[in-house]
């Protein structure tokens, strides 16, 4: 692939004179992009790919252990007893489900009620909230691979202590959790700081969306085998491997990845020279200095904020509930419940991946725009699995109906993953680190609302209560397509554009 001088891949032919050029020395005839297969920056997607498969399994751990971690002593109604009543209980599955919560002797458990649980598992976010936008800025300023590393790091650090925490008690735990939030908050952020200075532009689809899919394959990987793990070896061993496992991918992440092209030891003279010259000046730290107020009132920064929450109203409403309604509407047992519950996490995984490449590919043909194809991709992601939700409200008590209807909506919504997900790094390729913290910390609210409004509309345990459940978050991410639909862009933003940029627009 070759762009011909003050081509600009943020835009087609029709509105080429309206944007910035990236290739800012006027003596480059052309640049031509280097083999992909076993390159730094696949390698360094490669990393995130399984940092973040880390990150997701140190995040969910919690949930899935919480069932052994109780000893159900507490005064809280025995969970078959709220059931629906509406759908068949299989007999088998009372007492399958009882034989697969007892513990190895030896293994404490806890007297905690669903309140207590519930504090428990929310105590995450606390943390998660208030990292997100500082790691991006910091992330932008100083480079992200520090953060980022760092961050899995520490919450691995801290997940190894969960046990001792138990024990001295509710409080100690908490404080643990909310601190395993707060460093793993400067994650993402730091890692679309990371891309702004090493994704070719006509690259950034497919390697961010393969190392973000990393959180999919963890969630994934660690619904089942977090299940099988507190059964054979009891949960504490679950906390122990999780946290392991982080800290011997830090190890390998501070001796194999630099902040940029420019000081890594081991890339190619000519891979660098194919970065730095597609990226040009976006790839260059923002410094201390950021637009604020311009930030405030962008409508394509709103424009990303808005279908982000509404994807993640979906995300988190599936992430909290949906072992609770395969089991208590459904009826599965619990090793159904784990594989199946994670079943649309792999759907997802591989959509996403397979939408990166599409992306980029119609733009390396020049076939679609960047705006155009962040539409495309994000109305496939968050318009149909909306409609794929509302079959889920339909299916009643029919379990592979239900299932079959979430994988497929999972599945679509890994097109997002190509769409808004990524934008931020075409508005403002300088302030994406920044801009993602931004995002992703009003993406945490419904994480925080959608489990309460969960608890409210299936209070009676009834088919049609998780039917509104399904339809509500339906109505919300075909919302969120909807106002992409209108308000997006891919163009790069005028308040985002270095001095160099500013004068070429002058001369041109």
């Amino acid at each position: 692939m070759t762009l011909q001088p003050g081509y600009s891949i943020n835009s087609t032919a029709e509105d080429q004179d309206s944007e910035t050029a990236l290739l800012l020395e006027e003596e480059v005839e052309k640049i031509t992009a280097t083999p992909k297969c076993c390159s730094v920056r696949c390698n360094l997607a490669a990393m995130m790919f399984f940092g973040f498969a880390v990150v997701y399994g140190l995040r969910v751990n919690l949930s899935v252990a919480m069932v052994a971690m109780v000893n159900g002593t507490n005064d809280q109604p025995s969970p078959k007893s709220n059931v629906s009543n509406e759908c068949p209980v299989p007999p088998h599955t009372l007492d399958n489900n009882s034989q697969s919560s007892e513990q190895p002797d030896g293994i404490p458990t806890y007297p905690w009620n669903s309140e207590t649980q519930g504090m428990l598992l929310g105590a995450f976010f606390f943390g998660y909230l208030f990292t997100q936008i500082p790691g991006g800025y910091l992330s932008g300023h100083f480079g992200g691979s520090i953060f980022l590393g760092g961050g899995v790091l520490g919450t691995a650090a801290l997940t190894l202590l969960t046990p001792l925490s138990a024990q001295l008690g509710v409080k100690w735990l908490f404080a643990l959790r909310a601190l395993e939030g707060f460093g793993e908050g400067v994650t993402f952020p730091a890692m679309m700081a990371m891309w702004a200075r090493w994704a070719p532009p006509l690259e950034r689809a497919r390697l961010m969306t393969f190392s973000g899919a990393g959180s999919s394959f963890g969630a994934f990987v660690a619904l089942p085998l977090t299940g099988f793990i507190c059964h054979s070896l009891g949960w504490p061993a679950v906390f122990y491997s999780c946290g392991g496992a982080g800290c011997l991918w830090a190890v390998f992440w501070f001796i194999l990845v630099s902040d940029e092209p420019r000081t890594h030891p081991r890339i190619s003279d000519q891979e660098k020279d194919y970065i730095i010259n597609s990226i040009g000046s976006q790839g260059t730290p923002h410094g201390w200095s950021v637009p604020v107020v311009s930030m405030l009132f962008s409508v394509p920064l709103w424009a990303i904020i808005i279908p982000q929450m509404c994807s993640n109203w979906s995300y988190y409403t599936l992430l909290t509930s949906l072992p609770i309604y395969m089991d208590n509407v459904l009826h599965f047992e619990l090793q159904q419940n784990s594989l199946l519950s994670a079943l649309p996490y792999l759907a997802g995984w591989l959509f996403s991946v397979g939408a990166g490449v599409l992306a980029d590919t119609l733009l390396e043909r020049e076939l679609l725009s960047v705006t155009a194809v962040r539409k495309i991709f994000t109305f496939i992601g968050l318009f149909l699995p909306a409609v794929c939700l509302l079959a889920v409200g339909f299916s009643g008590c029919s379990g592979v109906l239900a299932v079959t209807s979430l994988t497929a909506s999972s599945a679509l919504g890994g097109f997002s993953a190509a769409g808004v997900y990524i934008n931020q790094i075409d508005i403002a390729p300088r302030y994406a680190g920044m801009l993602l913290g931004i995002t992703n910390t009003f993406g945490t609210i419904p994480g925080v609302l959608a489990p309460i409004v969960v608890g409210y509309l299936t209070k009676d345990h009834s088919v049609m209560g998780w039917r509104h459940v399904f339809w509500l978050s339906a109505g919300v991410s075909a919302f969120g397509a909807i106002f992409y639909m209108i308000f997006g862009t891919g163009k790069i933003q005028s308040w985002a554009r270095t001095d160099e940029e500013s004068e070429t627009d002058m001369h041109n």
